[in-house]
């Protein structure tokens, strides 16, 4: 049985997001006084979205933060990245062949509101790898790292969960992708430990995005 869908994370995944993203919400909570490194802001809220950690934020500085530092936050990173985002590396290579084989079961299922989703995939020209299927977790009952978003994004597509394979870069993604049935591919840079991950449940680590496609196909080929 081969995969009937391919589903994408979309930071850390098809876009190099996470460090502007990181380093912009690092600075505004080093404002409040939430002094943190890069690597404890990555460790606390990389594949989340901020506003969902709101919580969280609130109650490690002990007071509230109302809607204007939240919009704050979300205007000067999305700014940023309007000016700073690249692909990540092989992305466009990667989704050719996968769209190639699965030209109307390609999803991009994120954390992030879909505004960010949009405004990412154009500036660095992805866009039309998806046809338009493209999932947010800020619109399911529950973000990740629970699987709504992936199991939406299925239903979308007409597919069983199971027969997908979801592509990761995070601890929550993969967390969410295992969670919800579907086999796990996570992507882990070169110099990075994967062990994390496959804590997570990923269940196919690979550190190249050119590599991904004849993974996918041989993996379908073993499921024959």
């Amino acid at each position: 049985m081969s995969y009937q869908a391919i589903i994408f994370d979309c930071d850390g995944v098809l876009v190099d997001s996470d460090p502007i993203s990181l380093e912009i919400l690092r600075k505004m909570l080093s404002d409040l006084g939430w002094t943190l490194s890069y690597n404890e802001c990555k460790t606390l809220f990389m594949g989340k979205s901020a506003e969902a950690e709101i919580d969280l934020i609130q109650k490690k500085l002990g007071q509230p933060l109302d809607r204007e530092w939240i919009q704050a936050y979300i205007v000067r990173r999305n700014r940023a990245l309007g000016q700073h985002l690249v692909a990540v590396p092989g992305i466009y290579d990667c989704l050719t062949a996968v769209h190639k084989i699965w030209p109307h079961h390609i999803a991009c299922a994120s954390a992030a509101d879909k505004t960010k989703i949009i405004l990412q995939l154009d500036k660095v020209g992805l866009t039309h790898f998806f046809n338009g299927q493209l999932f947010s977790g800020t619109d399911t009952e529950r973000n990740k790292p629970y699987p709504d978003v992936y199991l939406a994004a299925a239903q979308a597509l007409n597919v069983d969960i199971k027969d997908c394979a979801i592509i990761e870069d995070s601890i929550t993604g993969v967390t969410a992708g295992f969670s919800s049935g579907a086999t796990v591919y996570a992507y882990c840079p070169e110099g990075e430990d994967p062990e994390p991950l496959l804590q997570a449940g990923a269940q196919h680590i690979f550190h190249h995005m050119q590599h991904l496609p004849l993974l996918l196909q041989d993996k379908t080929s073993n499921k024959s």
